[in-house]
């Protein structure tokens, strides 16, 4: 089986797994040769002397030796990390193997407690000021392009995954079911007495007396006959006629004094019309059971619930279009709404704080109720490996910093073993 394809370490790809692996081999062979080096020098002292070599071989000697234990004991001690040295059942040995299940909740309890901690997480981000340099990348067009671009790829993901029947049935049986249950009438009449107060309908019927006005003006022969069609047969023509322009001009008059005048009367009768049909619509009964039949047949028209069928279909077609069209009105308003806000938070304090305070206190919600489950994370994925390779994969990511402590054991050894055998020469 291919090395790469047999273990490959969460967060590394396959090469840069491979690169590790050579390193870790790299310096267990460094390590390797300092252990070999120490006990050729043994043996080449031991040897030397033996054959009655010169005194100072015995301080190279007491350092080869000492080397040498050092480079095994620490060979043994990395090695009890990972797997049992020698294959040999020694107590309290392969220690990450058997003890990766307590290993990971400790690990999963260490990052609780002090990474995923509230103050720590509010600190962080306070200090990270995300607001401000959010706000200044967001504010430069080409950026908030970019994030409109990435929105438009999402909801188109999102639209496309969602199932037509499902939403349509979410638009009639949610949304138009509650439409039919709730009374139109209270809510309107609020409405239009809010609109009433304001004085915003003036305009409305400002517009229908000049429609009123220049209908009259304009429909001269049709009065003429109008009135010329109800007057008696025995009546002479040109006095239908007089009658006729007579009541032609009243009406002309009439409807000038209405389009000129804001206080005329009629105009307060229409006034005091809607106040009273406003509070009608609210609470007079008969008024509501009225509305409620209108809607009623409003909205089990044919041509409303072919509209209502439809609704989802023409929804999802309008907004596929504007969210694939980079020139489209809905982009061109996101984009120009995201620069904006970037703008703001970029140059307005106070809204940046804000904003700050809403980003640290949902950190903070996130933090305080989902921290057990974000660690679990941890525990469950260690949880998940089996022994050995768990094993492998701590050795891969640290093990070639810790053959430096095999090396380092053999040279401390060594220079420790050359001090006692200089001391116990110095005592005799």
């Amino acid at each position: 089986m291919n090395v790469t394809t047999a273990f490959t370490p969460i967060g590394l790809d396959p090469r840069n797994a491979e690169i590790k692996r050579r390193g870790l081999r790299r310096m267990k062979l460094v390590a390797a040769g300092f252990l070999a080096g120490a006990t050729v020098l043994f043996i080449a002292a031991h040897l030397w002397l033996s054959a009655g070599g010169p005194g100072w071989l015995g301080y190279v000697k007491a350092a080869a030796e000492a080397g040498m234990v050092g480079a095994l004991a620490d060979w043994f001690a990395v090695t009890a990390l990972f797997r049992r040295p020698l294959g040999l059942p020694i107590p309290h040995t392969a220690i990450i193997p058997t003890k990766k299940d307590l290993l990971g909740d400790s690990l999963g309890d260490f990052v609780g407690a002090n990474f995923l901690a509230e103050d720590v997480v509010r600190d962080k981000l306070s200090r990270a000021e995300l607001p401000r340099r959010l706000g200044t990348w967001v504010a430069e067009p080409e950026n908030a392009e970019r994030v409109t671009a990435e929105l438009a790829t999402a909801v188109r993901g999102a639209v496309t995954v969602l199932r037509d029947e499902y939403v349509q049935d979410v638009l009639e049986q949610v949304l138009v079911k509650q439409l039919m249950d709730r009374e139109w009438g209270p809510p309107l009449g609020k409405v239009l007495s809010g609109v009433l107060a304001d004085g915003a309908h003036h305009r409305m019927v400002d517009l229908v007396c000049d429609r009123a006005y220049e209908w009259v003006r304009g429909n001269y022969d049709l009065v003429m006959r109008v009135v010329s069609d109800q007057a008696p047969n025995w009546s002479p023509r040109f006095v239908d006629e007089l009658v006729a322009d007579k009541v032609f001009r009243e009406v002309l008059e009439f409807s000038w004094a209405v389009k000129t005048d804001p206080d005329h009367p009629l105009r307060k009768a229409v006034d005091k019309f809607l106040v009273e049909f406003a509070d009608d619509m609210q609470h007079d009964r008969p008024t509501i059971e009225r509305t409620e039949a209108i809607k009623h047949q409003l909205v089990e028209h044919p041509d409303v619930q072919r509209f209502i069928g439809k609704a989802w279909g023409t929804a999802k077609t309008m907004l596929l279009d504007a969210a694939a069209d980079p020139s489209s009105a809905l982009r061109r308003r996101v984009a120009q709404g995201l620069a904006s806000l970037g703008e703001r938070l970029a140059t307005d304090a106070e809204f940046r704080a804000k904003f700050d305070g809403w980003l640290l206190d949902a950190a903070g919600y996130v933090v305080r109720h989902y921290r057990a489950e974000i660690t679990t994370l941890i525990t469950d994925t260690v949880d998940r490996w089996d022994g050995p390779e768990t094993a492998r994969k701590v050795e891969l990511q640290v093990g070639r910093d810790l053959q430096y402590i095999r090396i380092n054991g053999t040279v401390v050894g060594a220079l420790a073993g050359l001090a006692i055998y200089t001391l116990s020469q110095l005592l005799g």
